[in-house]
């Protein structure tokens, strides 16, 4: 049996040990959210190996937390189960029964067949509505102020990203509109700026997540109404002093969350404990406003070792036309910071081309094609993303537009299998079309329908193009005029949809016609910024669709390519950077690197990468032997002195890539 999230394209497989035959349940039967509900009859249920499973009672009383291997027996009475898998999903039994968890599979077991309730929430949030602002700052203050009205508690537990709820949208108009009873919690926060665009952008987030209104003021200040205030213009300026407050009150809030509803071992806890004097048990049922005195007691050099990193920084101009971006960066909860970059030379981005093109090799361009693009790196910040919503040709970051959060929310539910479609429209280059059978679709338990086309006419190229598919992976030619087919060339810019959620264009320059295809209705994607020697596109090509493959987000999968392989500037991502083809086995996409100790001892690390499924706030517990403690994610996870069995045994619970002596293998690769 499959749950689907048919929005978010995430399948969670449930088996059983016979064929089963769902039929509807009432929801509302379920103590937690669920968006549909089915009974099934069965003895049994397995799960992915590593799947948490939290057990309570019928009051809602946690009774137990199964995450590593072990077995835990539950007597006669009636029971609420939820399992932290692809799609959240929730079970209502009656005992008796056991979960037993082992390596490779975590098992529900019955002592008969009985009926079992199941239950999907899908993780998909749309905005409940929008609020049209003008230009006028402070309307724009007192729009951003009730963004904040999407938040689903105002506790610590607001750090959960499934109790963050999208914030409104924004549009712009003739006269300030918020739709009646649309407002911010009360929770006597208040942050008082200078009345500029720049200083709104910068806080939008912060002031979200603490439910705080936004009203104009002479210097940046955060503000209680128990007189507590922090000061932003400090020794780090404006914009760092609200990335570090929006950083320290997030990282706190989830050390402190350990005391409420889902009570675990938190590794950062006992690290905070350690250095600090912060009263967690305490801090837990204060006010929001007595909270904040005391995190900002904490000296920030204390524990920024201890904050993940951070998901998204987004470089946005200050200019009116970018308002509508708010809403959506918010929601990621990103660092936002005013455009800053040094220029990089058209000749860095040529150099690597120019260099293998003297080596007799093809490049992928159609034709003519100009080199107008002005290219800036954003200054660096220490996040896993970095978009670019301004003028420019970003380097290393996302550019991004409205338009493509904008896709992103209007995607239709679609059932039915994960759809790749793969383009080749040259003979010359059908060396990487072996990504067909060798990557997509090779993942156990995901169901896909792969696609693939060669040698497209115009007509035959529009038509796919406008037909819906997950992801579309083009190989080939493309130059100023767009897409080369058997019989002339296809411009994105004269089409009017395209059914693609993400795509790869692996051709020279392949920039503009990526925006294009995010203007007519897709998601994001990767793009060239140059021209593309045939073999090292190859290369890319399928190296970057075996990372897709595994559940890491577009510009995560690019990311590494550039750091272990030697595309260097030539490719960027387009549009929603953070956008996954597939999901994540685990949630979050994961790398492993390997050190050796000794012959026979290693040092492994295990490095997680946030995705749609697990967004800030979500926990990880690895399989290291022993392991107890949860990590939050986007860290860095040691664990010291593995024997090569203990090695062997971890690295064969999922298929990663593992970086040995600054090379990438597969899990596979590495231990044949």
């Amino acid at each position: 049996m499959v749950v689907r999230d048919n929005v978010e394209r995430h399948q969670f497989l449930l088996r059983t040990p016979s064929s089963v035959s769902p039929e509807p349940a009432d929801e509302s039967r379920f103590s937690l959210p669920t968006d549909a509900a089915v009974r099934i009859e069965t003895t049994a249920i397995g799960l992915a190996a590593n799947t948490v499973v939290c057990v309570r009672d019928s009051s809602g009383s946690m009774l137990a937390q199964i995450d590593q291997q072990g077995a835990e027996q539950f007597g006669a009475g009636t029971y609420s189960i939820e399992l932290f898998g692809a799609v959240k999903t929730y079970l209502e039994v009656d005992g008796p029964f056991t979960i037993d968890a082992k390596p490779l599979e975590t098992v529900l077991s019955f002592e008969e067949s009985q009926t079992v309730l199941v239950g999907g929430r899908s993780s998909h949030e749309s905005p409940a509505t929008t609020v049209t602002t003008t230009d006028d700052p402070l309307d724009v203050m007192r729009a951003i102020s009730v963004l904040s009205s999407a938040l689903k508690t105002t506790s610590v537990e607001r750090s959960y990203p499934t109790l963050r709820g999208h914030p409104p949208l924004l549009e712009r108009g003739d006269e300030l509109h918020i739709p009646e009873g649309l407002q911010a919690p009360e929770t006597g926060v208040r942050i008082e700026l200078p009345p500029t665009l720049s200083h709104i952008f910068v806080a939008t987030p912060l002031a979200y997540y603490l439910g705080a209104t936004l009203v104009p003021g002479e210097s940046p200040r955060l503000v209680t109404d128990t007189g507590f205030v922090h000061e932003f213009d400090g020794p780090h300026g404006f914009e760092e002093g609200v990335a570090r407050a929006l950083k320290r009150t997030f990282f706190l809030d989830c050390v402190v969350r350990t005391e409420g509803i889902y009570d675990v071992e938190l590794h950062e806890r006992q690290t905070v404990e350690s250095r600090t004097d912060l009263d967690v048990e305490t801090l837990y049922d204060k006010p929001l406003s007595e909270q904040l005195e005391s995190y900002f007691e904490v000296p920030y050099e204390h524990i920024a070792d201890l904050v993940p990193e951070w998901k998204l920084t987004t470089h946005v101009a200050p200019d009116a036309a970018n308002v509508e971006l708010l809403p959506f960066v918010t929601n990621d909860l990103a660092v936002v910071r005013t455009p800053d970059g040094t220029s990089v030379p058209h000749s860095e981005v040529q150099a690597t081309a120019v260099t293998d093109f003297l080596r007799d090799d093809i490049v992928r361009s159609a034709g003519t094609t100009t080199a107008s693009e002005t290219y800036v790196r954003p200054s660096s910040d220490n996040s896993v993303e970095q978009a670019w919503v301004s003028d420019g040709t970003p380097v290393g970051a996302t550019k991004t537009t409205p338009t493509a959060y904008q896709n992103r929310l209007q995607r239709e539910p679609t059932t039915g299998d994960i759809g790749i479609t793969v383009i080749c429209n040259d003979q010359e280059m059908l060396a990487e079309t072996d990504i067909v059978d060798d990557v997509y679709g090779s993942r156990n338990g995901l169901s896909f329908d792969v696609d693939a086309h060669y040698n497209l006419s115009r007509a035959e190229l529009r038509q796919i193009l406008a037909e819906p598919t997950d992801f579309l992976h083009y190989i080939g030619h493309i130059d100023d005029d767009g897409f080369q087919c058997r019989d002339g060339k296809v411009d994105a810019e004269t089409l009017d949809h395209v059914g693609t959620g993400a795509f790869f264009l692996n051709a020279c320059q392949s920039y503009d016609q990526g925006l294009a295809l995010v203007e007519a209705g897709a998601i994001g994607g990767i793009v060239t910024l140059s021209e593309v020697i045939n073999s090292k596109a190859v290369t890319a090509g399928r190296t970057i669709a075996r990372y897709l493959n595994r559940g890491f987000p577009l510009q995560a999968s690019l990311q590494l390519v550039r750091k272990y392989g030697s595309v260097a500037h030539q490719y960027a991502v387009v549009g929603d950077g953070s956008l996954s083809v597939v999901q994540a086995e685990s949630g979050f996409a994961v790398l492993c690197e390997v050190e050796r100790v000794d012959t026979d001892t290693y040092d492994l690390t295990y490095k997680t990468y946030p995705t749609s499924r697990c967004g800030p706030g979500s926990l990880v517990i690895p399989a290291f032997p022993g392991q107890q403690k949860y990590h939050l994610g986007s860290q860095r996870i040691t664990e010291t002195g593995l024997s090569e069995e203990e090695l062997r045994d971890f690295l064969l619970l999922e298929q990663v890539p593992v970086v040995f002596e600054d090379a990438v293998y597969w899990n596979y690769e590495f231990l044949s």
